[in-house]
This record gives C-alpha cells, sequence and structure tokens, in this order.
C-alpha cells in the first residue's frame, strides 16, 4: 500500500492550498482516512477524520471553519482544503488511512507535504 500527499508549498498568510492523497494497493473507500500534521519541533496533532462512507467528518478546533476534508473514491484521493491560512498551520502534513481487511487491522502513512504559511 502506498499514499502519496501533494499540494503543499508556501503561501501568505490568509491564503489558500489544497492538498492530496492518492492512495494505492488498496481500495480507498475501504478505509478511514485523517490528516495528520507536525508543526516545526512539535510533535504530531491530527487534523481531520472522515470515515469510510464519507459521512462522519471531523476537525480539530484549531482548524474548524477554515479546512474541508473530502474523499473521492473514483479517484482514490483524499483532500484537505485549506483556507484562511495562518503562520501557525506551518507544519509537515501526513495523509493516514486505517482499513481493516481479513480480520486484521492496517495502518498506513505517507511521507507528508510540507505547508508553509508565510509572508
Amino acid at each position: 500500500a502506498q499514499l502519496v500527499e501533494s499540494g503543499g508549498g508556501l503561501v501568505q498568510p490568509g491564503g489558500s492550498l489544497r492538498l492530496s492523497c492518492v492512495v494505492s494497493g488498496f481500495t480507498l473507500s475501504s478505509a478511514a482516512m485523517s490528516w495528520v500534521r507536525q508543526a516545526p519541533g512539535k510533535g504530531l496533532e491530527w487534523v481531520s477524520h472522515i470515515s469510510t462512507g464519507g459521512d462522519s467528518i471531523t476537525y480539530a478546533d484549531s482548524v474548524k471553519g477554515r479546512f474541508t476534508i473530502s474523499r473521492d473514491n473514483a479517484k482514490n484521493t483524499v483532500y484537505l482544503q485549506m483556507n484562511s491560512l495562518k503562520p501557525e498551520d506551518t507544519a509537515v502534513f501526513y495523509c493516514n488511512a486505517r482499513r481493516r481487511a481479513w480480520g486484521k487491522d492496517y495502518e498506513y502513512w505517507g511521507q507528508g507535504t510540507q505547508v508553509a504559511v508565510s509572508s
């Protein structure tokens, strides 16, 4: 299984970015997906989660109202639309997948994409 994130970059405060996470090696529709970030010098912070069917979505308080998670199972891709970005959003963003198959739980991580918010 492989998760590949893209869409990061340098943006000014108040700007927007859309992150993508393309999965391969398993069917996206079988996995619950999350975005997790790590700011410089800090630990991992969970950002958002979307259930297998997309009917349950949750956000960290720090991004609620600014970020939107979505999934396109046909494209095997999960997105994170980030608006009104703040300097404190600067971090490496990771895509995470959790699925259950053949009676076992599996968890996968992408390599991360860097987001920098600065003027």
